[in-house]
């Protein structure tokens, strides 16, 4: 399997050359181990295998066998696993005594990125996993965003992007892995910068199975500022009403208030209203009496 075949960057080929093969029993370096001395790998970014996926691989050892080796490195007294997991839990599922494997010599860091790359090869990890991978080299090995890309053969932007997914909330990210929402999904959700907001449009993504389109439209719908409001406007200067208050209360003798009517933002009118307030009915016919009331009551 070479870089140039995968376009990968310097690919599983490169880096198998790298690590150095201990001898083996068979032509090829390759051998015959029992299958209780192969360890899980540590480092193995792929945390989930379809149940069906797993049966139909079974079936085909069952028949065939192991037709690729599994890559290995020696620890202690037993076997650790490189490369080939899915390979392995089948071939336990095939309930097989021995499983071929090709062992080497291999630091953590060529462990990780050789189970990085196999599975970005065969496109076997969701963006969580993929974004996970990268995370341990750069925490663990101290790389760089540019030199992780390097190593697993994907442009620097893919890697950075990935790596922004993992601020997802944990609610997204589970849907991530569930694949209820896709990679171009999460993108566009990281344009949101509320967790709650994210998580709520996840949600309709999943339940409506909305495109990435639509949820980049939604998103960016969302980041718009609210317009503001065309400013209502009475209909009476408040200089004026100043003076209609005092030459009411002059006429009057009585506390008025008068609430111009005013211009809503849709254009439509709001009615305005005038309170005078009185004491008692002595007073109430002395208001009626100033507005030429009497006669008509």
């Amino acid at each position: 399997m070479s870089a140039k075949k995968t376009g990968l960057g310097r690919g599983l080929g490169a880096l198998i050359r790298d690590a150095v093969p201990e001898a083996a029993t068979v032509e090829g370096g390759i051998t015959q181990v029992p299958i209780e001395k192969i360890h899980k790998n540590p480092w193995q970014p792929r945390q989930k295998i379809a149940p069906e996926a797993l049966e139909d691989l079974a079936h085909s050892i069952r028949e065939q066998g192991v037709l690729q080796p599994l890559l290995v490195r020696r620890v202690e007294n037993h076997y650790e696993m490189i490369a080939g997991e899915r390979r392995l839990r089948a071939a336990q599922n095939a309930e097989l005594k021995e499983v071929p494997v090709i062992v080497m010599e291999a630091s953590d860091r060529e462990v990780l990125e050789l189970a990085l790359i196999e599975n970005l090869q065969r496109e076997d990890l969701n963006l969580i996993e993929e974004a996970e991978g990268y995370r341990a080299l750069a925490e663990k090995f101290d790389l760089t965003q540019e030199q992780i890309a390097q190593r697993v053969g994907k442009a620097r932007a893919t890697v950075a992007n990935a790596l922004r997914a993992l601020d997802l909330p944990a609610k997204v990210r589970d849907m991530i892995g569930r694949e209820e929402i896709t990679a171009g999904h999460a993108k566009a959700l990281l344009g949101l910068e509320i967790a709650r907001e994210q998580e709520l449009l996840a949600q309709r993504i999943a339940r409506e199975g909305l495109s990435v389109r639509t949820a980049e439209r939604i998103v960016a719908r969302l980041k718009k500022p609210p317009k503001k409001p065309r400013a209502e406007k009475a209909d009476i200067p408040e200089a004026h009403l100043r003076y209609l208050l005092d030459r009411l209360h002059q006429r009057l003798g009585a506390p008025v208030r008068v609430t111009p009517c005013r211009t809503l933002a849709n254009g439509k009118k709001a009615r305005g209203t005038i309170e005078i307030d009185y004491f008692s009915s002595e007073d109430l016919d002395r208001l009626l009496t100033l507005m030429g009331l009497t006669e008509d009551l």
